[in-house]
């Protein structure tokens, strides 16, 4: 199984996409993750510049509005935008955290109807805000969903639960095994991102994700995929830490995903 790692645009967000797509390019990654409803381009533009790079694209969507009407409304829309602009998968920030079980779970049934029948999976983030914001509430729509499939991002789970969730391994488990694609943040109790991921005083946190990290592509490289995506997310303020007064950042967020990516490539295993 081959690892890809995808760049998110998220450190560039008023630059061109042409000028991501150079650096993505210059710094050797392997694809991008694009929120779409951030870009002026057409979907042949974007669809075009990735192929003509041979550059792996993820899409991702945010459903938004007032009630589930409205956010299948925006799903439905941002869904096939992705599709046009050559998305090999979509990554989805789904629901609200306020909504009805039976809301939510509605939406991830809509979500899982469209994946099938345009034949492109569709994941589902684990993101504070969100259906998945609580291991506790995602496992739930685990048990009631067996179709439902997540993008890895536990380090919102970190700052829920206040743990590192060593003390939830039955559930955490359950969503390692609906796992396909990585958001490599590492989070902590108090904060959904950690300073510097080869600080000293971080290694037991980078090292929970790591193994968490690990697990998720065992269990991937066991079913017989011939790959997994990571995209490393270090983000820029207010993810990254700043300095009182300036509101300096005090790392380059994408110097931060860069040495993320190469901590990655040098712990974790994937010989066949």
């Amino acid at each position: 199984m081959k690892i890809l790692f995808t760049k998110s645009k998220w450190e560039m967000w008023n630059d061109s996409l042409y000028h991501f797509v150079e650096r993505v390019i210059m710094d050797k990654f392997d694809g991008s993750e694009l929120y779409f409803d951030s870009l002026s381009d057409k979907p042949k533009v974007i669809k075009d510049m990735h192929e003509s790079n041979e550059l792996f694209l993820i899409g991702q969507i945010l459903t938004d509005g007032k009630n589930l009407s409205e956010h299948i409304d925006s799903f439905n829309k941002q869904a096939d935008f992705a599709l046009e602009a050559g998305s090999k998968f979509v990554n989805v920030h789904a629901g609200r955290d306020y909504f009805s079980f039976n809301d939510n779970l509605k939406l991830i049934e809509h979500i899982n109807q469209f994946s099938k029948k345009c034949g492109i999976e569709f994941l589902i983030e684990t993101h504070r805000g969100r259906l998945t914001y609580s291991l506790i509430d995602t496992i739930k729509y685990l048990e009631a969903s067996s179709e439902l499939k997540l993008t890895a991002d536990f380090s919102h789970w970190m700052v829920v639960h206040e743990s590192d969730l060593s003390n939830q391994t039955a559930g955490l488990e359950k969503s390692i095994n609906r796992s396909f694609h990585i958001h490599a943040r590492v989070g902590y109790e108090e904060g959904p991102q950690i300073t510097d991921p080869s600080a000293p005083e971080w290694k037991t946190h980078l090292d929970n994700h790591l193994s968490i990290w690990q697990r998720i592509i065992d269990q991937r490289k066991t079913e017989g995929r011939e790959l997994i995506t990571i995209t490393p997310e270090f983000g820029p303020p207010n993810y990254m830490h700043t300095l009182p007064f300036s509101n300096e950042p005090i790392r380059d967020a994408w110097e931060m995903n860069i040495k993320m990516r190469e901590i990655i490539k040098s712990s974790i295993e994937i010989e066949p």
